[in-house]
């Protein structure tokens, strides 16, 4: 009974090291696009990056869930995740475009940019974990 458990194991281990490597992938990603160092700004208790960057992390992990859940193999669920990656890129893009100062409020400790931030984020990140279901 025990083997029969863990037969998927591999499959397990597979998908898990893919879905932490893109995790990490996404996260150097998002600090190098931003002109603020969130994990310094977070380190020194900035409430506003935490926000920003926290909503960016879950916008991602939504839809890449989705793909782990929906893809038909690793390299399904990778280039699904890649997607992922890419919108929740574009979505930092959409805020800096709505929050001209977004820049400069981050750093300041500017808890309600932080927060649209990680909302818009996290908006559309469901979004985008809903839409891979098809």
């Amino acid at each position: 009974m025990l083997i029969q458990s863990l037969a998927g194991l591999p499959s397990f281990l597979f998908y898990f090291a893919t879905a932490i490597g893109l995790l990490v992938l996404f996260v150097a990603a998002y600090i190098f696009i931003t002109p603020y160092q969130e994990i310094a700004l977070i380190r020194a208790g900035n409430a506003a990056a935490a926000a920003g960057l926290g909503g960016a992390i879950l916008g991602f992990v939504l839809p890449l869930a989705s793909a782990i859940a929906h893809s038909v193999s690793l390299l399904d669920m990778a280039v699904w995740g890649l997607v992922a990656l890419l919108i929740q890129l574009l979505a930092y893009g959409v805020s800096r475009l709505l929050l001209p100062n977004l820049a400069r409020n981050i750093p300041a400790g500017h808890i309600a940019s932080g927060v649209f931030v990680g909302i818009l984020s996290l908006a559309i990140g469901i979004l985008n974990a809903a839409c891979m279901t098809y």
